[in-house]
């Protein structure tokens, strides 16, 4: 498996530009993230791109990773995002698909939720959903609605963070 992933990165690094860009956008929705990681190339480990991508995230501003929320659905929603690569929806509705199986109510509770947030703080939840059960979804977002906005940037900044460093895996195993 090891030669694979390898292989694979040395795909990536061998991409067009905007090939790249596109294929870094599917895994951050931040273009200026997804710009830095394209003209970084090539990585020569594995460890130096998860270093890069997550030293690259965190020194982003606040402006980069709303954008990079934005191109998330809802949780619990079907309906991809506009801004999501097909690519990028195809991940989302993967690792939200604990909500598939949820009761009526715990996803009418997600839906509630969403909006709450939403007003609150002006973005989306984000939370990575992976490996997660919708109601333990619905439990985090009602923890985290009483979090001042300060607070909920930086806890949503390490979610993405998470599902950054979960897509790019996906992307070196396909």
């Amino acid at each position: 498996m090891t030669y694979a992933i390898y292989k694979n990165l040395a795909e990536i690094n061998e991409l067009p530009t905007e090939d790249a860009l596109r294929t870094f956008l599917d895994c951050c929705g931040s273009r200026r993230w997804a710009e830095t990681m394209t003209g970084a190339r090539p990585f020569p480990t594995l460890e130096r791109l998860f270093h890069l991508a997550e030293e690259t995230w965190f020194s982003l501003s606040s402006v980069d990773h709303l954008e990079a929320f934005a191109a998330h659905p809802k949780i619990g929603d079907r309906k991809p995002s506009d801004r999501q690569g097909e690519r990028a929806a195809a991940w989302s509705s993967s690792e939200q698909s604990a909500v598939d199986q949820a009761y009526t109510n715990t996803t009418s509770e997600l839906a509630e939720i969403n909006r709450l947030y939403h007003d609150k703080f002006g973005f989306i939840f984000i939370v990575c959903a992976s490996g997660k059960s919708a109601e333990e979804m619905l439990a985090i977002a009602k923890a985290r609605i009483r979090n001042s906005i300060e607070t909920e940037l930086k806890i949503a900044a390490e979610e993405q963070n998470k599902i950054t460093r979960i897509r790019l895996e996906k992307l070196l195993e396909k």
